[in-house]
């Protein structure tokens, strides 16, 4: 049980330091490498166009704007 606690109390160490860090420079969070932006990649599959199971996401998703506008109250 004790290293159960050690263990715990040096992550909350951690993390209240990130904490403090974070506080006191402002900086945006990022990643070391930049991501796939760095690449010149847009989008993670960089195909020409969206397979299918992302176009029914996007077609649901414009028929649920579609409906909230049209049934907007005010």
């Amino acid at each position: 049980m004790q290293v159960f606690l050690l263990t715990f109390g040096m992550l909350m160490l951690v993390v209240a330091a990130m904490a403090i860090g974070y506080l006191v420079q402002r900086k945006k969070i990022s990643g070391s490498c930049g991501g796939i932006a760095s690449l010149g990649i847009d989008k993670v599959c960089d195909c020409p166009e969206p397979c299918e199971k992302r176009r029914k996401r996007e077609a649901k998703e414009a028929r649920r704007q579609e409906m909230l506008e049209k049934h907007r109250i005010i």
